[in-house]
Order: C-alpha cells, then structure tokens, then sequence
C-alpha cells in the first residue's frame, strides 16, 4: 500500500479475525502485535502501527523490496561461505536483540526473511514469538524442518531453539 501523506510504500497484514479465532491463535497475534510494537532493530521488519474492524485485524509494516531469502537461496542452489557468514552475522544480532528483551522467535526459515533494497535480512512473521524472560515454555511451533531437539520432546525449551533454527539455516545455505 501506499501511504497517503508521505507517499511511502508499507505492507499490510490482514488477518481474518473469525480465521484467527478458529485456528485458535488469538494469543499468538496479541504476542506479535505486542512484540513489534516494542522492537526496533535494522534486521528486523518494522512495525508501523495496526488497525481492526469487525472481520480483520491489520499490522501495517515497513515494506521490504528485495525478494524472499528463500527465493535467492533456492536460485544460488548455495551460498559461498562469505556469503552465508554476511547473512548468519545478521540473524545472529537480531536473535542477540530478542534474546537480551527475553523474547524466543521460534520460526526461523527462510521464508520469514525477506531482503530489503541493500540485500540485508529483515526478520518478519512474529507469530510465534513468545517473551520468555528465563523461563521455560512447552508450546510445539515453528516449522518442523527447524525445530530443536528440546521442543519436539516437550522438554521445555527457550531462547536455545532459535540457535538450533540457526544452525539448520546455515546448513541450508552451504
């Protein structure tokens, strides 16, 4: 969309709210308007602000033009070393950025990272991020391919899975 004073372009979520209430995830978009709205971070989408009606619930975010990292991973095959170091760097600070405010992403992938005009990560899709502050959580999310060892026993897992997402990522990209 196209912002009407500034002229700026942003993306729009748009999130059906009987949709939401069905796949029982009410909670989960309460978490990722609240974590958004209090994260600023370069390799992280911003957020921009967020409206509601009847039927939809919209968080208006910054609009990142450079494609899926998923697209240009698939399209390279595989990354060369520097390569794949410029873009783990990245995703480390922004995890080093949740971790230190006690917030777990739990959905790392190459889908939820788009690239922005400079072909920088910018990390998106918080709706499976949880504040954890230390503490432990049980809920089974993310994406299978990605999931550390500790949430698939239902063991407990924190901020840690995120590492393990990590690892797997860099594996994909090599």
């Amino acid at each position: 969309a196209k912002h009407i004073s500034s002229g700026a372009l942003v993306a729009i979520k748009v999130m059906s709210k009987s949709e939401v209430i069905r796949a029982r995830q009410v909670e989960h978009v309460r978490a990722e308007r609240q974590i958004l709205g209090g994260v600023d971070h370069p390799f992280i989408v911003a957020f921009l602000g967020s409206s509601q009606d009847a039927q939809c619930v919209r968080f208006v975010l910054e609009y990142v033009a450079g494609g899926e990292f998923f697209t240009h991973l698939r399209r390279a095959g595989r990354f060369s070393d520097d390569v794949a170091r410029f873009y783990a760097a990245e995703i480390v600070l922004a995890l080093e950025y949740l971790h230190a405010d006690g917030i777990a992403y739990r959905d790392l992938k190459p889908e939820n990272l788009p690239l922005d005009a400079e072909g920088h990560v910018k990390i998106t899709d918080f709706g499976f991020a949880k504040r954890v502050d230390g503490t432990r959580t049980y809920t089974l999310c993310g994406t299978p391919d990605y999931l550390a060892p500790e949430m698939i026993k239902n063991e407990g897992h924190g901020v840690a899975v995120d590492w393990w997402a990590l690892g797997v990522l860099i594996f994909e990209m090599l």
